[in-house]
Parts: C-alpha cells; structure tokens; sequence
C-alpha cells in the first residue's frame, strides 16, 4: 500500500470489536484504553480511502460468554460504524475459518495486503495475522488499535494485559507481519513496503 501504487488497496480487517468485551467482570484487567479510539480512527481513514473493510464477528458457542449470538455483547461497538464490504461471522479464533470465506473473499477481490485491529491482541488478533501471513498476504498488525486482557499463567501466576501485547507484537513481528502503530497506518506518506 504504497502511494506509488494507488492501484493497492489493502483491507483493514476489524475483527471482535464487540460490546461484550466492556465486560471487567467477565474478562478482567485490559490493557491499552486508546484501542478503540484508534480503531475509529483506522475505519474512518478507509472510507476516505475507499478501501475494503471487513468486519469480523466472534458468536461463541458458549452461552454463559458475553459474546453469544443473540445478546448485546455480541453486538459492534459503537466505534464500529457503516456497513463493510464483507461480514465474517466465526466461532473461533482465525477470521480465516469464518463464514463467508475470508481468503478467497480476499484472493476474488485481488487483495494481497491486510491491516489488521481488533479485539483480543494475544487470541482473535494474533491468530489472524499469523494465517494470513502463512497463506502470503502481506500484512500488517496495529499494535495500538488492538487490547486485550491479563491472564493466570500455567504455574498460577498473572500476566498483565501489557506484557502480553508486548509478547504478541515480539512473536508477529519480522515473521508473520510487520507490527505498526495507528499514526503510521493513516500517514499519507506511509509505503508499506
């Protein structure tokens, strides 16, 4: 996606941003409070741009989650404004094991670039952007656009939310995407290249 190539139009995939994630009880301690502002951010700069947008809908199949199909957790955040190009409704982690098909959606439309946000950096998030770089999109992960929430351990500690964004930023970035901040993806003279 760079501006010598504005035939590009890489999609921004906006994966889990439900309102069920405003749920502290249910999920806990999170991180990065500017996540959904940049979010924001981030659509309005592809409509500007007319590029594609996907939204992605996680329907848990657990019916005491805040996400299941049915409740107002399972509903967009208001941030997440307008319809997208394509509608992806999962049940797990990977966009890319969704309905409708996100990759041939992807490869019909010729889109070779994604930019991915979302909800949660270290699950939906991560596992998305590391497929999409194993099936060869380039592709980009907003650090700051993304957040997620602390977790117990195997050996009973916690891990805080930030420690595990920064984790997850370590182990996409150089392999499985090139890892940016909100600044970057909306800056006119940005080459993704």
């Amino acid at each position: 996606m760079s501006r010598a190539s504005e035939s590009r139009k890489p999609a921004l995939i906006v994966i889990d941003v439900q309102s069920g994630f405003h749920d502290a009880e249910y999920w806990g301690e999170r991180d990065n409070p500017d996540c959904e502002q940049n979010i924001a951010t981030l659509i309005e700069h592809w409509r500007g741009k007319g590029w594609p947008l996907v939204f992605v809908q996680h329907d848990s199949a657990d019916p005491l989650s805040p996400l299941t199909p049915g409740s107002a957790g399972n509903e967009f955040q208001d941030v997440v404004t307008g319809a997208p190009d394509l509608l992806v409704r999962k049940t797990v982690n990977s966009a890319f094991y969704g309905t409708p098909d996100l990759d041939d959606w992807l490869r019909n439309q010729q889109i070779d670039e994604v930019v991915i946000c979302g909800i949660t950096t270290n699950h939906c998030c991560e596992t998305t952007a590391r497929m999409a770089g194993n099936l060869g999109y380039e592709t980009y992960f907003v650090i700051d656009a993304t957040h997620t929430f602390a977790r117990t351990a195997s050996d009973g500690s916690r891990i805080p939310a930030e420690e595990l964004s920064r984790i997850t930023a370590a182990n996409l970035h150089g392999e499985f995407a090139t890892v940016i901040a909100t600044h970057d993806a909306v800056a006119d003279q940005r080459s993704y290249r």
